[in-house]
């Protein structure tokens, strides 16, 4: 039986409750472990707040002290994920009105970024310092993400199974949970379920490299291994040094990939589908600088092709 909330109860043991009863079950692993974090900050910035309290300055003083520590976009997060809570409260009567209300977002300023993709001689030479051998190794990884665009998470769980070799097709179904090393899970979205197309000379280099892999096991990874993406960014650097290019994450790469493809004037609908975006509005958003620069080489096609009317 639910425990009955009051409206003297702590705010951070009702928000904990909410996110048992609402979220629980309902979205992924990953997501579920921001609202257990924005939890802790809630106990440790407002561990004597009681629901009753939750005035705009309460909430507002909350954001800011959060703020001190978080960007601008982190504590955009942290208020989102604190709203849902609050918006519940206040239509079961514990907080007369909306606290959240025009509340003001601050936070520090954002850290330099590295860079976000490569271009096209940069990616090739990179691609030309990997040490590819035989055997399946970390190298063949960053090459591939390179060859698709997948997520990290997409490409630790591939498994032999998932090649088509006769139709130069690769299955995305499933992601592996590399952060509580729970092995196999859903994809992200029900669009990133899709089938990617693959180039030849790809194809060739993996049959070779599968053909003796047990078909349902993972092929960059042990079952039981534990793997963190901070390591094999960590290996990325170390050849992008060597490459003396400019130092991207394997996440770079999903860009890279999604940027050449762009600008060798591929449609935002198929690069969509490729990456496995749920709609083509975050293409469009992630890749809005691209966008804009080929619409303006579109514009001098234009003009050009205009001006050669009589």
């Amino acid at each position: 039986m639910l425990q009955e909330t009051t409206q003297t109860e702590l705010f951070h043991i009702y928000y904990k409750r909410w996110i048992s009863v609402y979220k629980e079950g309902a979205i992924r692993n990953v997501t579920m472990s921001k609202y257990f974090m924005t939890h802790q900050w809630l106990v440790r910035l407002a561990p004597t707040l009681k629901i009753n309290d939750l005035t705009r300055i309460h909430y507002q003083e909350l954001l800011n002290h959060y703020a001190k520590e978080h960007e601008r976009q982190t504590t955009m997060d942290f208020h989102h994920q604190l709203k849902g809570a609050i918006l519940d409260a206040v239509d079961e009567g514990l907080i007369p009105r909306d606290p959240t209300r025009k509340a003001i977002i601050k936070g520090k300023q954002p850290r330099d970024k590295k860079t976000k993709f490569l271009n096209q001689f940069e990616l090739h030479t990179l691609l030309t310092t990997l040490t590819l051998p035989p055997e399946i190794n970390w190298d063949w990884f960053i090459l591939l993400i390179a060859k698709t665009g997948m997520r990290f998470s997409e490409a630790l769980a591939l498994t032999p199974k998932d090649f088509d070799f006769s139709h130069q097709i690769l299955t995305v179904d499933k992601t592996w949970d590399y952060k509580s090393n729970s092995g196999f899970a859903p994809t992200k979205n029900q669009s990133s379920t899709r089938k990617i197309q693959l180039d030849w000379q790809t194809v060739i280099k993996f049959s070779e490299l599968v053909k003796d892999l047990p078909e349902d096991d993972p092929i960059f990874i042990k079952c039981n291994q534990k793997v963190y993406n901070s390591t094999i960014n960590e290996f990325l650097t170390r050849r992008c040094k060597q490459a003396d290019i400019p130092i991207i994450s394997i996440h770079g790469l999903r860009h890279t990939h999604a940027s050449l493809l762009l600008f060798a004037g591929v449609s935002i609908a198929s690069v969509a589908r490729r990456l496995g975006h749920a709609s083509m509005t975050t293409t469009q958003k992630t890749y809005l600088h691209i966008i804009q620069e080929l619409e303006n080489k579109d514009v001098d096609i234009i003009m050009r092709s205009l001006s050669n009317l009589t």
